[in-house]
C-alpha cells in the first residue's frame, strides 16, 4: 500500500491489490476510514465506509400536533367522507376540453 502524493491522510492500493485481497480491504475502510483505488496511477474509485442508520427512522420521530391528531391518523379517521380527487380531475378535463 502506498500513499497518495497530493492527499497524504488517504490511502491508496491499485487496482491489482484490491482484486487479490478484496475482503481484506472492505473490512479496513471500515474501521479505519476511506481508499482510494487507482489503475496505472489515475484514481478510479474511492471507497469510503458505509454510515450507521439511525436508530429510530426519522418518520417515526414525528411529533403530532395534537392528540387527537395523533388518534386521527392512528384510526385512519383523517381523510374520511371527503372529496373524491377523481370527480376534480374528471372535472377539471372536461373543462379544458379534453
Amino acid at each position: 500500500m502506498q500513499l497518495c502524493v497530493t492527499l497524504r491522510h488517504m490511502k491508496t492500493i491499485s487496482i491489482r491489490e484490491l482484486h487479490a485481497r478484496t475482503g481484506k480491504w472492505v473490512r479496513q475502510v471500515a474501521e479505519q476510514g476511506q481508499i482510494l483505488v487507482t489503475d496505472n496511477g489515475r484514481t478510479l474509485v474511492k471507497m469510503i465506509p458505509e454510515t450507521a442508520p439511525p436508530a429510530v427512522p426519522y418518520f417515526a420521530q414525528r411529533r403530532f400536533i395534537s392528540q387527537k391528531m395523533k388518534r386521527w391518523i392512528e384510526t385512519g379517521e383523517l381523510g374520511r367522507g371527503g372529496t373524491d380527487v377523481t370527480a376534480g380531475i374528471s372535472e377539471d378535463r372536461e373543462d379544458r376540453g379534453g
